[in-house]
């Protein structure tokens, strides 16, 4: 009687892990051999690894990830310029904490999507707020944005967020209102906030497919600015055989991406 009145008091103080440990530990006979402090100790740790779990969830859950990726399940065996050592470096996401950012750039299913998903789950796993989107989808919204007023909003939205992906850059070259609403974005975040760009489009040939030169500048100049660049080449990973990496070449299904800033 008194363990249940334990187990109701520790979920009315909501300490969920704690009790779920306290009934499963009682239940173990092996337990009977710790101290009460070992006990207590490990009742502590298993509240605080509910607790890491539970915002790591809400964390993926926020940052609509296009694709379940991991850095552990990047493929190496294809040749496509991929370098481990800096792969294994980006995976410790000390660069989220440094402001660093990543260009990813290649031709069609190479695993661009798929590294900067990984990357995006590793810093999440690290405790970092992480914002997957795609370019167009991006610039749709901003656009909205200043029809509704809430322009600035968005923007200090996405200033906020520690780890921003922009996947599909550059698959068409951006209006002069997307040119300037991508220095907005750069430009809050410039020092202040990692980034991840993902692109079919050469990082050499950004700046010329940008627009307007003066604007490309500024933008080129704080997107490369001590950035990580990943340059991918070869053959499309979707045309592999089935049992070669198949989580990197599964198409992602269309997310909703209704009310994706909120």
């Amino acid at each position: 009687m008194l363990n249940q009145q334990t187990i109701s008091i520790l979920h009315s103080l909501k300490l969920y892990g704690m009790a779920e440990s306290f009934e499963r530990r009682l239940a173990d006979p092996k337990q009977a051999s710790l101290s009460h402090a070992e006990f207590v100790g490990l009742l502590v740790q298993d509240e605080r690894t509910h607790r890491d779990n539970l915002r790591l969830r809400r964390l993926l859950k926020k940052a609509r990830l296009r694709q379940e990726a991991a850095p552990e399940d990047i493929d190496y065996r294809a040749s496509r310029g991929l370098n481990r050592q800096v792969l294994l470096e980006l995976a410790g996401s000390h660069w989220v904490a440094a402001h660093r950012n990543v260009l990813i750039s290649g031709p069609t299913g190479v695993g661009k999507t798929f590294i900067a998903c990984a990357l995006g789950n590793a810093a999440a796993r690290s405790g970092y707020t992480v914002l997957y989107l795609r370019a167009p989808r991006l610039f749709e919204t901003l656009q909205q944005s200043r029809g509704d007023g809430s322009h600035l909003k968005v923007l200090a939205k996405l200033a906020r967020v520690q780890l921003l992906i922009i996947d599909d850059f550059l698959l068409t070259r951006p209006a002069e209102a997307e040119q300037k609403d991508l220095l907005e974005v750069v430009e809050d975040r410039y020092q202040l906030g990692a980034t991840v760009i993902a692109s079919q489009c050469p990082i050499g040939d950004w700046h010329p497919n940008l627009g307007d030169p003066t604007l490309a500048d500024a933008i080129c100049d704080r997107l490369l600015h001590h950035a990580y660049r990943i340059e991918l080449r070869g053959d499309s990973m979707r045309t592999r055989p089935a049992s070669t990496s198949q989580n990197e070449r599964k198409e992602a299904l269309v997310n909703d991406d209704k009310n994706e800033l909120d």
